[in-house]
């Protein structure tokens, strides 16, 4: 089997963009037979929300139609939210079980243009040395229904002190940063060669029964797709961005421009719950990559330290019990 496509859905978080997002996504994937791929979701809802199971199963419902075969998603549970990682590991065991070559990781808040997929399969067709694609994401406005020419992602890049950024982010795109280099895909969307991920696959937990994890599950979401992408980057594999694979992503919140009092501005967009989840991942990768930097590195790693602390402690001391968290999932190795 070609390919392996896999989604993670959230009570009303992710149900208002399905009736978008299913139809794009099945049109991208129109040029494959359907035995040549499979598709997968896994609800991280409540039990008792079923918003999102019950859009999956009006798509499934027309899914052998003579006029339009094609796959039906299977839909996968635990009743509970399992967070990004450990939903995704999931999924990808489900796609390796089932002879995948291919894992496409996508957000249901996107929209994909038709030649999207075959295009990020074509670049790892082509280019055996890879180990991921990425699309190039442009944000999708999706209030006013539109598709905007502002980059979203062009990749993940690394600035040194272990700092990863979106490439591109909040900028018109004029193709700047078509050639560009790239560390891996953004967690919104990305091809990966399975083979590969099973490699780099790390096993955490208790001795007596270690499981296998693609996606480190202690960052219960933001900067897993950083983790993952240097991982893959230390083990020797390369990533490539696919500038003519292109995806339009709903981004809670915007860039709104350069300057200190934007970046406080663009935070303020963003929950509590987000900031925090996006604290503690930026100090895991501080704490699970230390060892790998240089002296240059682990200098800016601990200037940064100092001053998330700082921030912390003046402006947004909800973020202090993270360091609690921190201590207890560090030493889950």
């Amino acid at each position: 089997m070609k390919l392996a496509v896999g989604f993670v859905v959230y009570n009303e978080a992710s149900a208002k963009y399905l009736a978008y997002f299913l139809p794009s996504l099945e049109a991208a994937l129109s040029f494959l037979a359907p035995d040549d791929y499979r598709v997968y979701v896994f609800d991280n809802s409540s039990p008792d929300n079923k918003v999102n199971r019950l859009a999956l199963e009006a798509y499934n419902s027309g899914f052998d139609q003579p006029s339009k075969p094609r796959q039906s998603a299977e839909y996968l549970t635990v009743g509970r939210n399992l967070g990004f990682g450990a939903a995704y590991n999931i999924l990808i065991d489900s796609a390796l079980a089932a002879g995948a070559e291919y894992f496409l990781v996508i957000n249901p808040d996107t929209i994909l243009e038709p030649t999207a997929i075959k295009e990020l399969i074509t670049a790892l067709d082509q280019e055996g040395n890879l180990a991921s694609a990425a699309p190039k994401i442009r944000r999708w406005d999706f209030v006013g229904r539109t598709k905007t020419n502002d980059i979203d992602s062009c990749g993940l890049v690394l600035r040194p002190g272990l700092k990863f950024l979106d490439l591109g982010q909040g900028l018109a795109d004029s193709g700047q940063y078509d050639q560009a280099a790239i560390l891996g895909p953004s967690g919104a969307a990305g091809l990966f060669r399975l083979n590969t991920l099973a490699k780099i696959a790390e096993r955490r937990g208790p001795a007596e029964n270690k499981k296998i994890q693609y996606f480190d599950e202690r960052f219960f979401m933001y900067k897993e797709d950083c983790d993952l992408a240097y991982r893959l980057f230390l083990a020797g594999y390369e990533s490539r961005l696919v500038p003519t694979a292109v995806i339009y992503h709903d981004r809670t919140a915007v860039s709104s421009g350069k300057g200190i009092w934007n970046a406080l501005s663009d935070r303020r967009q963003k929950s509590r719950l987000v900031r925090s989840w996006s604290f503690l991942g930026q100090h895991l990768i501080f704490v699970k990559h230390w060892k790998k930097q240089n002296i240059t590195g682990r200098l800016k790693i601990m200037v940064n330290l100092v001053l998330m602390f700082i921030f912390s402690l003046i402006l947004e001391r909800f973020l202090l019990k993270q360091y609690f968290r921190l201590w207890r999932l560090s030493g889950l190795d």
